[in-house]
């Protein structure tokens, strides 16, 4: 092993944890921006928080093999008590910020937690509400006092007690550290996480040490990773991608992560940081997308001459770079005059100067967002993984990436590919079953292959290409297989478009109900002069239903004719993770969206129908419920 990946021999990440103190202590961990001011952190303060907060929570009766709540946008107290926790041999189960209260009983079933660490107010009510509810957590600790100093309810600690306690307990028993950082074991649960529930009630997916050593060593060894990254912790907690890109590749590889005030200000704080990895769901590029595109349209007119002069000259060189073509001499003048004056400013504005890696996953990326960055020179890459493989599985290396591909196995992973056309995994970052669901875990991992669900193909070149999920594979009336899934996103790719429902299993013809990007629709509408007040308002106008049309005739021109969208609808609204629509992870419940629009479906099988009527219950703020009636046109595509 290089002297560079000598951390990656540690075998958990409270061990690699204690290595990075001896080894480089003074070295900086983290940032975390409070007020305005960046607050550096070293590994040695890291450390002293981390013992003191696992001797606090020992006294408060955290045990081995126990969970424990973590709830709240990115904070370093947060995973200095997930951190903490693992001292303990117990496990954080981290739980996303928004989950409504009427919902975190489904996200805290498992590993009997008693304990919980919530980061304000907002998040210690919702706890309490679930305490009054099913009898747990039992101790709740805020990191954020603000709102907590008086009237605190029973049960409801401060971080900073912890930490006091803790210490006093370090102070009289000397021992007690070096014992703490020796507890935890490669084959402790070092987080639980739960699946997407897209079919169900999510699964809990318990991430050992060894799983998540081994994610960050393979790719770590793929060049994925860089030792003493900057690091930029925006991502959910509760998402897999930064426990394991974040936390886990953060402490092995002794980057430097940096944490932003709040979540409205990463804009901002990026740019002061500029990191050097930087992961983003495709939604998230997308959207960076459209706020240039919008940008560029509001800015003056020789600085829209210039993007428009140089944009559609990158992207074209970036296509034939990558389809093996060597740039001229006049394609490297052009590049560089565009640095100066187009891409290099545009990469500062999005505090993005300096990715050196840059990572998109989860779901297809648009080819128009793909090459737009990769051609502002920004080398980002698809990578493809699950929660239950750490996250890391396949990825793509600079010199062989293909538009359609998710690129080859990394280092320490097998990939095949079943007589059905489903992706097996086979690697030591796989995890060895769901907690406390044997059955889920007999079907998911067979022979030592996970089963992951989704349909692909392995080209010539051993690259892996994902279409989607198995379950999603359905046929026509006239027996065309095709996977809504994969057709649903390449309809999103257009900005326009923020998520569609595309129906036809044992159908004559596909249809769509279709969810508009409400700030790029609008910026387009506001443009042209067409007034709206409201999202409905807004997506029913007629001009938008065109629009949108365009975009399924232009999805429909790489499809087979049958294959081919018939009819749609505009949504009154977006599909929505609190009405169970989508997941936390924005991925469709296609059985909740088909039974609930199932009045809609129907009349876009219906030619003699031109509109529906679709009545729309509302939730207000006070509880109240109403209700909203909406005429949908049904448009069809031409």
């Amino acid at each position: 092993m290089s002297e560079a990946f000598a951390n990656l021999s540690a075998d958990t990440l409270v061990a690699a944890l204690a290595a990075n103190v001896r080894e480089e202590g003074s070295r900086v961990a983290m940032r975390e921006r409070d007020y305005g001011i960046w607050q550096e952190i070293t590994w040695i303060d890291v450390q002293e928080r981390v013992l003191a907060i696992a001797a606090g929570l020992e006294q408060l009766g955290l045990q081995p093999g126990q969970a424990m709540i973590v709830v709240g946008d990115n904070r370093a107290n947060l995973y200095f008590t997930m951190l903490a926790a693992m001292c303990l041999r117990a496990f954080p189960a981290p739980i996303f910020p928004d989950v409504p209260v009427d919902q975190l009983d489904v996200y805290t079933r498992f590993g009997s937690p008693t304990l919980a660490i919530a980061e304000d107010q907002e998040q210690v009510d919702k706890l309490v509400g679930l305490r009054e509810r099913i009898g747990r957590p039992h101790t709740i600790i805020f990191d954020d006092p603000r709102g907590l100093m008086l009237n605190r309810p029973e049960g409801v600690i401060a971080l900073e007690q912890v930490l006091s306690a803790g210490r006093d307990r370090l102070k009289v028993q000397p021992a007690l550290a070096g014992d703490l950082l020796s507890r935890a074991r490669a084959d402790d649960i070092a987080v639980l996480l739960y699946s997407s529930g897209t079919t169900g009630s999510p699964k809990g997916v318990p991430l050992r040490h060894r799983n998540v050593m081994r994610g960050v060593a393979n790719a770590a060894r793929g060049g994925y990773f860089r030792q003493y990254e900057e690091m930029f912790a925006y991502l959910p907690t509760a998402w897999v991608g930064d426990f394991v890109f974040t936390l886990g590749a953060g402490v092995m590889l002794r980057s430097t992560v940096n944490i932003p005030e709040r979540q409205e200000t990463v804009g901002h704080d990026i740019r002061d940081i500029a990191p050097t990895f930087y992961l983003a769901a495709p939604r998230a590029w997308d959207n960076m997308l459209t706020r240039i595109q919008v940008g560029m349209a509001d800015s003056t007119a020789l600085k829209r001459r210039l993007f428009d002069w140089f944009m559609p000259r990158a992207v074209d060189l970036e296509r034939r770079l990558l389809a093996g073509q060597v740039p001229t001499v006049s394609d490297r003048i052009v590049k560089q005059f565009g640095e100066w004056l187009v891409y290099g400013p545009i990469k500062d504005h999005l505090g993005l100067s300096r990715a050196e890696r840059a990572f998109t996953g989860g779901e297809a990326l648009g080819e128009d967002t793909f090459l737009f960055f990769r051609a502002l020179g920004i080398p980002l890459k698809q990578f493809y993984g699950q929660t239950e493989t750490s996250a890391l599985s396949a990825a793509q290396v600079e010199g062989s990436v293909k538009l359609h591909t998710v690129g080859s196995p990394m280092p320490g992973v097998e990939i095949q590919i079943d007589e059905s056309g489903e992706i097996l995994i086979r690697s030591e970052s796989v995890i060895d079953g769901y907690f406390d669901d044997s059955q889920a875990s007999a079907k998911a991992i067979q022979n030592g292959w996970l089963r992951t669900g989704d349909a692909g193909y392995i080209d010539a070149d051993g690259h892996l290409a994902v279409l989607g999920r198995v379950s999603e594979v359905v046929r026509t009336a006239q027996g065309e297989r095709f996977i809504p899934n994969y057709i649903e996103n390449r309809i999103k790719f257009s900005q326009y478009v923020r998520n569609v429902a595309v129906m036809g299993a044992g159908r004559e013809t596909l249809t769509a109900i279709v969810c508009i990007d409400l700030e790029a629709t609008g910026h387009w509408a506001e443009k042209r002069g067409i007034a709206y007040t409201s999202y409905a308002d807004l997506a029913l106008q007629p001009e938008v239903l065109q629009l949108i049309a365009g975009v399924l005739q232009h999805m429909n021109s790489t499809q087979p004719e049958g294959l081919r969208i018939w009819r749609f609808t505009n949504l009154h609204k977006d599909f929505d993770a609190d009405d169970g629509e989508i997941t936390r992870t924005r991925k469709l419940r296609r059985n909740v969206v088909e039974e609930r629009y199932a009045r809609i479906i129907e009349a876009l099988y219906d030619p003699s129908r031109s509109s529906v009527q679709f009545e729309a219950e509302i939730v207000y703020e006070d509880g109240a419920r109403g209700a909203l009636k909406r005429e949908l046109p049904l448009v069809e595509v031409r």
